[in-house]
């Protein structure tokens, strides 16, 4: 069964950096492109990266390019997601998702207020 548990979230100020982590259970890790989607309060769910299986492809929605990072460790079988330079509009709870398939982690609320 696939499980995908969130972490790293929290409150932080503008122009701050979080480190989201995602580790994977329950699939074989590195066969499979991984994403990171976000839903701030009212709006729809919207993706904001993904990264390969292998990780040498990933993307950005143009929101977030130029300060967000994604990578992943096939050996910890764990996705990340840097965010540097945040803003209020980031503000929203993350998740993780594997590009594949259609289940969800519980997600993690970044807070990006002073």
């Amino acid at each position: 069964q696939v499980q995908l548990v969130e972490s790293g979230g929290g409150l932080v100020q503008p122009g701050g950096s979080l480190r989201l982590s995602c580790a994977a259970f329950g699939f074989t890790f590195s066969n499979y492109a991984m994403s990171w989607y976000r839903q701030a309060p009212g709006k729809e769910r919207e993706l904001v990266a993904r990264i390969s299986a292998v990780g040498g492809s990933v993307s950005y929605a143009d929101s977030v390019k130029g300060r967000f990072t994604i990578s992943r460790d096939n050996v910890k079988k764990t996705i990340y997601l840097q965010m540097n330079s945040l803003k209020p509009e980031d503000t929203a709870v993350y998740y993780c998702k594997v590009v594949a398939f259609t289940s969800w982690g519980q997600g993690t609320q970044v807070t990006v207020s002073s």
